[in-house]
């Protein structure tokens, strides 16, 4: 773990593992304890990849060859969703994905206020920081999904399969 914080960061870690499962356990019996910690988790996966997923399904893909700058890989590789408030609850404010990637360690409250530092940053440069609604991110997921799968079923795996 980064920064030397390991040993207490694991130590969190930890307690709250065992203080989560001694909750569990306390409440349900084993069986329905081990039914709820799955579904727990699975929904929180769900949201997880909801949560993600609109800030990167669509956005280019930076080949091996391609050389850019720590910045620059990071502007644009992924998007910011806009919606406000409600947005920026709903997502834990991962809509400011492009904040977080340029400053990992920053709280999700500030978030907002370097959006409007970063925002002066294309004026100055080529690429883009890319924002979109919400709703039209999970339709463009629903979209891309649905063209994987067609192109899955027609077992053509060709690049311009991907592309199209």
């Amino acid at each position: 773990m980064a920064g030397g914080r390991g040993a207490p960061e694991l130590l969190l870690l930890s307690v709250h593992v065992l203080a989560y499962l001694g909750v569990v356990l306390w409440v349900l019996s084993p069986v329905l304890a081990v039914a709820f910690v799955a579904v727990h988790q699975a929904v929180f996966g769900l949201y997880m990849g909801c949560s993600f997923a609109p800030n990167h399904k669509g956005m280019p893909i930076i080949g091996a060859e391609q050389k850019l700058d720590y910045l620059r890989r990071q502007v644009v590789t992924s998007r910011n969703v806009r919606g406000g408030w409600f947005v920026d609850q709903l997502l834990g404010g991962l809509n400011y994905q492009v904040e977080h990637h340029l400053f990992p360690s920053m709280l999700r409250t500030h978030l907002r206020k370097a959006q409007r530092l970063v925002q002066t940053w294309p004026r100055a440069a080529p690429d883009p920081i890319y924002r979109d609604r919400l709703v039209r991110l999970l339709r463009l997921r629903a979209a891309l999904s649905a063209h994987t799968r067609r192109t899955a079923a027609s077992g053509d795996t060709s690049p311009r399969a991907r592309r199209d």
